[in-house]
């Protein structure tokens, strides 16, 4: 039997500091692991018990990153354990398999969002229009599949956020907020699709998930048992589903918690 863990990154497994979420008094908080640097500087952690439990991961089951960084921003986490043969990448846009992006993969994805959804150009350049640099700080583009803004969360109008996501629902696309980061992506453009192939190519027998927003919710309902934190979108919109295990963890704490999860349904296969 084959057990395939997909899990997001960021805010689930990973951690910045302003999202470590360290409560505790200082003498007693978990000694960290960086397993991400950015410019020379340390960016993204894990406790040094979450590493070993993910090294436990490793060797246990099929374990896939998934994650909506792109290829480039994946690349610089280095997770503890052994290198994971496949990752999703680009929110399901890229299926790496030994660091590189299936082709046949790609094609189908290309193919399904012309067919489907509003272009880019499109999006992106409503964004630019409506956008107001009081509170944007950047706008990019990922991978040429999806646009994302950096905001000054506390300027930006919970109405505009609003206006967008109507709007953009009406051409297929959909809206996450995240931290400072505000992505507008296409909604066939999903983790779980990605994780279903993946799924397929192992032949897996059982699928474990976990995520803390809007993006990861289609991952959450594709498996067989899954977990969020007690942080988040779909904490704050208090998301549930079929088999979906809400955690009370919160920060660095839950990220651990996840894997002792992933690791403790393992023994029970």
């Amino acid at each position: 039997m084959t057990k395939l863990v997909a899990s997001d990154l960021d805010r689930t497994l990973i951690y910045s500091t302003a999202a470590l979420g360290l409560t505790m008094p200082d003498a007693e908080a978990p000694r960290l692991l960086c397993v991400e640097v950015y410019e020379g500087k340390p960016l993204s952690y894990v406790t040094e018990t979450a590493a070993g439990l993910l090294t436990d991961l490793g060797g246990a089951s099929v374990f896939v990153p998934t994650t909506t960084r792109t290829r480039e921003q994946y690349r610089r986490v280095r997770l503890p354990g052994p290198p994971p043969r496949f990752a999703v990448c680009a929110n399901g846009g890229h299926i790496l398999v030994d660091g590189v992006s299936d082709r046949d993969w790609q094609a189908r994805v290309t193919r399904r969002l012309a067919d489907e959804c509003a272009s880019l150009d499109e999006v992106r350049a409503h964004l630019v229009r409506t956008a107001d640099p009081a509170w944007l700080l950047k706008e990019r583009v990922a991978e040429d599949l999806f646009a994302y803004l950096v905001v000054e969360r506390a300027l930006l109008p919970d109405q505009w956020a609003k206006e967008l996501a109507q709007w953009a629902g009406e051409r297929g696309w959909t809206v996450s907020l995240q931290g400072r980061k505000l992505y507008v992506v296409p909604a066939p453009l999903t983790k779980s699709a990605a994780v279903r192939e993946v799924a397929r190519r192992v032949d897996a027998s059982e699928v474990l998930t976990a995520g803390d927003s809007l993006l990861d919710a289609d991952l959450l309902l594709a498996g067989d048992r899954s977990w969020r934190p007690g942080h988040g979108e779909l904490a704050d919109t208090g998301f549930t589903a079929p088999g979906l295990t809400v955690l009370p963890e919160r920060g660095v704490a839950a990220g651990e918690a996840i894997l002792r999860a992933f690791l403790r349904e393992g023994e029970r296969s």
